[in-house]
């Protein structure tokens, strides 16, 4: 790889850092259709492809990332990255037992928090309480202040346990570290409708509408905007 191409890089990762996202994506396929293949580009560029949220994007992602998954500038903490966003483009894509096996397969190669933070909400997702509880009790055995890990054990007694009251304290802890974490402001804003208190619901509800959405969130920009509009329209 040439100077050039190294430029050209920088510069692309530094536009998708500016939030100049279509630019990024444009420099980021010159770079992908002049046959340069290179992690260090690879993975951002994956992000954006996962994020526009389109079949196409999610099979392209896979695409990819494929191509550098055995590349010697992939490092410790690049291959876990690699491997999530590869298994959350087939969990789009409905492939969600390969989507499953990936990451326990990269689980079981290399420990760390962006995996705990996946898997433990996918198997909330699929509703398998049988692996859920135990493995989010394990990530935050590893991390116990990790908001989104807080998060997913607060999803799993929300949603697969129905126990609204032992939900709560991982949701609360989830928000004073990580204020505006998406998923979080969503079901906090459900407590404080269950209170009759419409005006805090819709401060966190305006708060998550702000937010960077991603594949893995429990709630879309759309469903957050509706409610918004549905609980002004009701004030």
């Amino acid at each position: 790889m040439g100077l050039l191409d190294g430029f050209k890089i920088r510069s692309a990762i530094k536009m998708q850092q500016n939030g100049d996202v279509e630019g990024a994506k444009q420099a980021y396929e010159e770079l992908w259709v002049a046959g340069i293949y290179r992690p260090i580009y690879i993975l951002p560029y994956s992000v954006l492809l996962l994020r526009e949220g389109t079949p196409e994007s999610y099979a392209k992602a896979k695409t990819i990332l494929a191509k550098v998954q055995r590349s010697p500038e992939l490092d410790a903490e690049g291959r876990p990255q690699l491997l999530m966003n590869y298994a959350v483009a087939d969990w789009k894509l409905g492939n969600h037992e390969k989507a499953i096996k990936l990451l326990e397969a990269s689980h079981r190669e290399n420990v760390c928090g962006l995996t705990y933070q996946t898997l433990g909400f996918l198997y909330v997702e699929q509703g398998d309480l049988e692996k859920a509880l135990p493995y989010n009790e394990e990530a935050l055995e590893y991390d116990d202040e990790d908001s989104v890990c807080l998060d997913n054990m607060g999803q799993l007694y929300y949603r697969l346990l129905n126990d609204k009251e032992k939900a709560k304290p991982y949701f609360d802890k989830a928000h004073e570290i990580k204020p505006s974490q998406i998923d979080t402001l969503w079901f906090l804003s459900r407590y404080d409708l269950e209170k009759g208190d419409t005006k805090a619901a819709l401060e966190k509800l305006q708060t998550a509408a702000e937010g960077r959405f991603s594949p893995l969130n429990y709630v879309t920009l759309e469903q957050v905007e509706a409610e918004i509009a549905r609980l002004q329209k009701d004030a």
